[in-house]
């Protein structure tokens, strides 16, 4: 018995996608312009049972990552403003406010 309809659609019709996904304009932790290299970081660690992404420079992150625990991250969550409280990364990102959106370095070590 033939199908009425085919499991595979149309062939003359190409899937397209509903919406182009947007290049994310500024990091989540310094607001600085995003570059060619784009992290997508778990405010609440996956570990946690976090699910939420947010787009940030390599470098951010590594600096959150030296800066608090896990718990600590789940703690503040979305709260940008409770992170930027800690004054080693209000340091931070007041210093890399003037840097190029691709700029990297090294960062310190956890602080344990």
């Amino acid at each position: 018995m033939a199908r009425k309809h085919s499991k595979r659609g149309h062939y003359d019709e190409p899937e397209q996608p509903d919406e182009v996904a947007a290049q994310p304009e500024q990091c989540w932790l310094c607001a600085r312009p995003l570059g060619k290299t784009i992290v997508w970081h778990h405010p609440v660690p996956k570990s946690r049972g976090g699910r939420d992404v947010v787009p940030m420079h390599p470098i951010c992150q590594q600096t959150l990552i030296a800066n608090f625990t896990n718990t600590e991250l789940q703690r503040h969550a979305m709260d940008v403003e409770a992170l930027l409280d800690n004054p080693n990364v209000r340091k931070f990102v007041n210093w890399v406010a003037k840097k190029d959106p691709d700029f990297n370095a090294t960062t310190a070590k956890k602080q344990r």
